[in-house]
């Protein structure tokens, strides 16, 4: 057996810590969010749990990112990680003491959201500090292949608790979860990234520091174009997904758990292809493919007859993989071409535009699923995604052509 490289011990150290916090929080997501499915019965109020999670990013995110550049990137990650359990304990006790307001879930999902702000951005700017650049794409296939494993079998194992037990004990393994990551964080060396050396920069001198490196980067102003326009489009279709098996396919939370768990299997899948091959040398093809694949799902699963659930069930398996295809080769792209005292706020910036506009697709897709249905809804999100992506084919082909070049 090939014996691990120094990168690939911390690399899986971390990832191996990450999967059992990612596991529980998967698992614990999908019980608050069937909670409310179960109890409301409202795309208004899925869509307003989904702002509410997207918030932190959205309005924090670019904040976030100056204290990433500028702070221990562990430390922020330990920090995360314990806010998020945290957030999950104090909703638990709160159901010893009554059923607890959607006001109050919705501050729960809050916190939980404001964890995630700091801690995927510090994760995905603190890999490159321990993986060879060459090995970026792969390490991001690698690093998705697990998370995508835990989102696959968190949804399960979600409907399990919720099957035999209630909410209020189904968040307790949050805590667990979060406790092993720790442990496995703080057991890895990670030396402190470059830092800019003027530290009289003010936050907001700082972030316009981020802002210029994403405006100095044309391929990835271009590409952020479609990529934008797909968070529009698209992450309103995963937010209504439990309504879809619900209402239109009168499934039950097993039924959920099946569709939740297939589309991350198809995420798995895609992941570890990436993983071993490395995904097309033209990375910008790539993204584009990802996009027009994502429509083609979208529009056939809602054309899908009420009696068609396990066709819908491949659909969405289908669906999962063509996220990937597009997620990982623009994240590798950022991590390769921005200097490391400004990739913190490049990757906490995009983000945030990305929270921004997910909203804006949401409060369309809300109301107007409720008023033509969530099928219809989907037929119409995916024309919008095949136009999408033969836009982003069109704005970023000639990076793809120069890139080939250069090499």
């Amino acid at each position: 057996m090939k014996k691990l490289q120094t990168w690939q011990k911390s690399f899986f150290t971390i990832y191996i810590g990450q999967a059992f916090s990612l596991l529980s929080s998967s698992a614990v997501q999908f019980s608050i969010i069937w909670w409310i499915t179960v109890q409301t019965g409202s795309a208004i109020a899925l869509t307003i749990a989904s702002v509410v999670g997207l918030l932190p990013q959205a309005v924090i995110g670019p904040f976030a990112g100056v204290l990433i550049d500028r702070y221990h990137r562990k430390t922020i990650m330990i920090i995360a990680d314990s806010a998020v359990a945290a957030s999950s304990l104090i909703l638990g006790i709160s159901f010893f003491f009554g059923t607890p307001s959607l006001i109050f879930i919705y501050g729960v999902l809050f916190i939980r959201a404001l964890g995630e702000t700091f801690h995927k951005p510090a994760m995905q700017a603190a890999i490159p500090q321990l993986v060879p650049e060459s090995e970026l794409t792969k390490a991001g296939g690698l690093g998705q292949m697990i998370q995508s494993a835990c989102s696959m079998v968190g949804p399960m194992l979600g409907a399990l608790l919720m099957s035999i037990t209630t909410l209020q004990y189904a968040l307790l393994v949050d805590i667990i979860g979060a406790t092993l990551a720790v442990f496995a964080l703080s057991s890895v060396k990670m030396a402190k990234h470059k830092v800019n050396l003027n530290n009289k920069l003010t936050v907001f001198q700082d972030m316009k520091l981020g802002i210029k490196a994403i405006k100095a980067n044309k391929a990835l102003m271009r590409v952020s174009i479609p990529m934008l326009l797909s968070t529009i489009v698209f992450v309103p279709i995963g937010t209504l997904l439990p309504l879809m098996v619900k209402v239109y396919f009168n499934g039950t939370a097993w039924h959920n758990g099946i569709v939740q768990t297939l589309f991350s299997s198809g995420m798995l899948l895609a992941a570890m292809v990436i993983s071993i091959i490395g995904g097309l040398k033209k990375q910008f093809l790539m993204i584009s493919i990802g996009i027009v694949a994502l429509g083609a799902c979208a529009f056939i699963g809602g054309l899908l007859p009420a009696s068609g659930f396990w066709l819908f069930c491949i659909v969405v398996f289908i669906m999962g993989t063509t996220g990937m295809i597009s997620n990982i080769p623009f994240t590798a792209y950022i991590q390769k071409t921005i200097p490391q005292e400004n990739l913190g706020k490049v990757i906490s910036l995009v983000t945030s535009v990305m929270s921004f506009a997910a909203p804006v697709g949401m409060f369309i897709a809300g109301p107007v699923s409720e008023m033509i249905g969530i099928s219809n809804w989907m037929i119409c999100a995916g024309i919008l995604m095949l136009a999408n992506g033969f836009l982003c084919y069109l704005l970023t082909r000639r990076f793809d052509e120069t890139a080939l070049e250069e090499r």
